[in-house]
């Protein structure tokens, strides 16, 4: 692959010899149509300094005139890059377009304003203002000269790279969440027209109003596949604009591209890139057909196919890599594809977000597919695990059953989980080794709830400070000022988690303790207390949060930073008093009050009888309403107003530029921050866990090569019913790894089945399971067909949908599957439904997977015959006689048995329970019973099938006690003869052979 420039191809950097003046142009794109335009975004001129890390933090730090002219010149070539506003120093403000960082202080609605504590007021605070930020600009600190000629990726082929221009296609019209539409070159693909960006939120919305803001889409995603023989293996980077994670994969996939859509839909990406090359006129990828079809409200680019550079994606992972995560260069130097997927999404990230990430701050992963169990969409859409089926906002799912965190990560990695459950039984015991363990210790579970609900979202605050802006505004100054607020809070936080596990017995959670001994915190923490006031707190309230900020930096430290706190708390004082001065000249109880939106403003309680002529005084404007409480301001608070904005972004600059200069003292050590994320985020869920343990009386899961669930119940259902559900068995081994479900309708046979798959998956995620006794077999994929309903989009009817369903499974089933069937051809006639389902059956009874099947054709019953490894259950049901005594109803007991079901034409009892009308129900019965006597002719086994029955159960009972057996020799000596017993019961004697001949 040919080499390319770094990420400073992408974007335009921003030079300190000269400044750079690019104009953009337009040229038609055939895939706009002929009305339609994309713009190309020119890149550098050539001899363009590279733009690297330590351009950015000397753009960042430099204040005198000269580098912010040249800064500010360079940067007028970001075009189409979203809204504009004034930024620090009078230069344009190029917005990142997607702005999902902790980039705001809290807000509330309105909150009191007190008076602040006064100073003296000097003689000019404009002249002030100027004079301190350019001294606080000289007194920074410069990276030295060796960072210049350095690239950010290190790479030295970037100013003549910066003469070309990326060739970058997006199929959507609006990109984020606050830009306009950025047009690139013309995509060579066939597909035509804008759409709205919305965010696919896949199943990702969860279903709980509690985490539901924790889910928005941040992922943005590169997948690239090989050429030629190559075709099938795929690579993929994803990063999270929230998660400074970059987690690389690569597998090779079949024909269905089952891995790559499971592995999107999980990820839930807000923008998905692409090479070029696979969507050339009349040659499309299938994969590119595929991820579009699954995907059609994400955000789509396409990038020149040269990005994709493993060469480059190696680099770039080096240098930007953790030392923490350096064990990751052995894991990807051979994989080539996710290596490329790297490269191009690194550059266009750097290019949308204006930012870079600081040199050796990322964590980057290798996640395989192999290390998680698959489950695709459409199984998680039928299982209802992260959103319900009926209504999106309520809780009834399983991620609203286990989902007690406190955290956003917490959150977070509870939702992943549930998508990809753990197949490793290690990795699995030891989550549920410490989830006894917080059981059994009440002590410790309080200590550490108590502790992990102080913490913030530590991941998307890692998120924000490891990325550095290319522009200095006065709003990311304001955002670091409050993310330096959080960090500090964060790292108070460390000594009593320390404290809460510090008398811990499990694995994990020693492990944990002993990471938290980490000194780098304690460096960290120290490094900031030594210019952050001690008692500058995270607090809710806009007003509370802004006089932190305000007097985040210690005293002495900036003496014109001391003037303009000073004189700012003058116009806060002087706020007040005129708002007092008010109240006492109209004799009205006014106070002071502040909002995010309207600054200081007035209001008062009163009644509109009391006010002269029901009206307040002509001077006060922008009158609102609300019951008995009115809100208003004057001209003269709008000014004073003014006046108080323009102090606060003084003090901001100044104490931005200190906070700049900590910042690098720490970026070397900031990298322990990751473990802590990582610690907080799993004891959360942890705790979660445990939570939903103390509701209801789930029991420990055990792992063996047997799926045996006694008592079990639906655990969703539970949550829903008034009345605990009605429990019940299931028992699948390798000789009996196909059960077949019958019983009449609502008789329970898709609850049942749903549970089943439900308890599957708590087990792998470490959780407690709702029954008195549970093992299971590790499930490498989980698979449902579930469901009648047709599909509008894709033209599909109910029972083509059946189908495409069966064949996706039939595609990717293995030994290690489970699979659940409830209800196949139905869509069709009886005769070629029974036919599909009997060929469906054979085929997967010639594998290992455990499958349950619910079905109404009872003619499928009779495949037990020639297949020993099926078993037949069924729902009981009762009839009884209403009290005149001339009708008969069916009471249902939700109680599963052994056997199919007995019951005959149990679909006209319910329709006579619909109240269709009775000469209707009379003629189908009649119909019914002429039709039954025509085809009932039932298959019946032969002695020696039954002999081979009852030898194939024997010997696979006795391989699984020699697997799995802990009885004693007595014991186990009884329990054999009682096989023994069963056997010769099983098999026909001769007299038996006899008649049936």
């Amino acid at each position: 692959m040919k080499p390319v420039a770094g990420p400073a191809a992408l974007c335009t950097a921003v030079s300190f010899t000269a400044a750079v003046k690019l104009d953009s142009f337009y040229q038609k794109s055939p895939s706009l149509g002929a009305a339609g335009r994309a713009r190309v975004l020119p890149l550098p001129a050539v001899g363009a300094e590279p733009r690297g890390p330590g351009a950015v933090l000397r753009a960042r730090t430099m204040a005198g005139a000269g580098g912010r002219a040249a800064a500010s010149a360079a940067s007028g070539s970001y075009t189409g890059r979203g809204s504009s506003t004034p930024a620090v120093g009078g230069r344009t403000e190029h917005t990142p377009r997607y702005t999902l960082g902790l980039l705001q202080t809290p807000h509330s609605s309105e909150s009191t304003g007190g008076a602040c504590s006064g100073g003296v007021r000097p003689g000019s605070s404009s002249g002030e203002g100027l004079a301190a930020r350019r001294a606080a600009g000289n007194s920074a600190v410069k990276p030295s000269v060796s960072e210049r000629g350095e690239s950010y990726f290190g790479d030295k082929s970037s100013c003549v790279e910066n003469a070309n221009t990326l060739n970058l296609t997006s199929s959507s019209s609006v990109q984020g969440l606050n830009s306009t539409c950025i047009g690139k070159t013309p995509l060579s693909s066939g597909r035509s027209g804008c759409r709205s960006h919305t965010p696919l939120m896949g199943y990702s919305v969860t279903s709980s109003s509690a985490v539901s803001a924790h889910t928005v889409a941040s992922v943005i995603v590169a997948v690239v596949e090989g050429r030629g023989l190559a075709r099938g293996e795929v690579g993929m980077a994803s990063i999270d604009l929230k998660n400074p994670e970059m987690i690389l994969s690569q597998f090779a996939d079949n024909t269905t591209y089952a891995k790559v859509i499971t592995k999107l839909k999980i990820l839930t990406p807000l923008e998905i890139i692409m090479s070029n090359t696979a969507c050339d006129a009349g040659n499309t990828t299938k994969l590119f057909s595929l991820i579009t079809e699954h995907f059609k409200n994400v955000t789509f680019t396409t990038v020149q196919r040269k990005y994709f550079n493993e060469t480059k994606g190696l680099e770039y992972i080096e240098q930007l890599c953790a030392s923490e995560f350096s064990t990751i260069f052995m894991e990807v130097q051979s994989k080539y594809y996710c290596l490329a997927a790297a490269a191009a999404l690194l550059k266009y990230v750097e290019f949308i977000q204006n930012a870079v990430y600081a040199p050796k701050s990322l964590k980057v992963r290798f996640q395989g597919s192999e290390k998680t169990a698959m489950i695709d969409s459409s199984s998680a859409q039928n299982l209802e695990l992260v959103i319900n089926n009926r209504d999106s906002r309520n809780g009834h799912t399983l991620l609203g059953v286990l989902n007690y965190t406190k955290t956003p990560g917490g959150s977070r990695r509870l939702r992943s989980n549930i998508l990809e459950p753990l197949v490793d039984a290690e990795t699995i015991n030891t989550r549920l080794d410490c989830v006894q363990e917080l059981l059994q210790d009440e002590e410790l579970f309080f200590g550490l709830q108590g502790v992990i609900s102080k913490f913030l979202d530590t991941e998307q605050l890692l998120s924000v400070l490891v990325q550095i802006p290319k522009q200095d505004t006065v709003k990311t100054a304001e955002s670091k000022i409050t993310n330096l607020i959080y960090l500090k809070h964060t790292l108070e936080l460390v000594e009593p988690l320390k404290a809460a596990l510090r008398s811990c017995n499990t694995q994990l959670l020693k492990a944990y303790y002993n990471s938290l001994e980490d000194t780098r915190f304690g460096i960290i923490l120290e490094k900031i207390t030594s210019v952050i006031n001690d008692d500058t707190r995270y607090t809710k309230g806009c007003l509370s949060m802004r006089t932190q900020k305000c007097y985040a930096v210690k005293p002495n430290i900036n003496e014109f930073l001391d003037i303009a706190r000073r004189t700012y708390t003058e116009i806060v004082d002087d706020i007040a008093g005129m708002i007092t001065q008010l109240a006492e000249k109209y004799s009205l109880p006014m106070k002071t009050s502040f909002s995010s939106a309207r600054g200081f403003f007035i209001q008062m309680n009163a009644d509109c009888s009391t006010l002269p002529n029901g009206q307040l005084p002509s001077e006060f404007t922008k009158i609102t309403k609300m019951k008995n409480t009115y809100s208003f301001t004057s001209a003269d608070l709008i000014k004073m107003n003014e006046r108080c904005q323009e102090s606060l972004r003084e003090i901001y600059h100044m104490t931005y530029l200190i906070v700049c200069k900590l910042l690098n003292e720490i970026y070397e050590h900031i990298h322990c921050l990751y473990k802590l994320s990582d610690i907080v985020s799993m004891l959360d869920m942890l705790l979660s866990f445990a939570h939903a343990c103390t509701l209801s009386d789930y029991v420990r899961p055990e792992f063996t090569d047997t799926l045996a669930i006694k008592q079990g119940w639906h655990p969703i259902l539970e949550k829903i019913a008034v009345e605990k559900p009605v429990p019940n068995n299931t028992y699948l081994t390798e000789g009996n790894n196909f059960v077949i479900i019958t019983g009449p309708n609502m008789s329970g046979k898709s609850t049942y089945l749903k549970q089943i798959a439900l308890c599957q998956i708590m087990a792998q995620i470490g959780s407690y399971v709702p029954a008195e006794y549970c093992s299971f077999r590790i499930a490498e994929q989980i698979f449902t067909r579930i469901g009648m309903d047709d599909d509008i989009e894709t033209n599909a009817s109910t029972f083509m949908k059946e189908m495409k369903e069966i064949t996706y499974i039939i595609q990717n089933a293995n030994d290690k599957s489970l699979i659940i069937i409830d209800e196949l051809g139905r869509g069709t006639s009886a005769e070629e439904g029974i036919g599909i389902c009997y060929a469906a059956c054979e085929y997967l009874l010639n594998l290992k997977a455990f499958t349950l099947f619910a079905t109404h054709f009872l003619e499928l019953c009779h495949i037990d015959a020639l297949y020993p490894n099926v078993e037949n259950y069924h729902f009981e049901v009762q009839h009884v006689r209403s009290s005149a005594g001339n009708k008969e109803k069916i009471a249902y007991t939700y109680t599963l048995s052994k056997g199919y079901t007995e019951e005959k034409n149990y679909g006209l009892k319910a329709a006579e329970v619909s109240s269709l009308p009775s000469s209707i129900i009379l003629d189908a019965k009649e119909i019914t019973s002429h039709i039954a006597k025509q085809i009932s002719h039932r298959q019946k086994s032969t002695p020696k099938m039954m002999k081979q029955r009852a030898a194939y159960q024997l010997a696979m009972r006795l391989v699984q006690t020699a697997r799995n057996s802990r009885l004693d020799p007595d014991s186990l000596r009884v329990y054999l003869k009682a096989l023994k017993k069963k056997y010769e019961a099983s098999c026909p004697t001769p007299r038996e052979n006899d008649e049936q001949q």
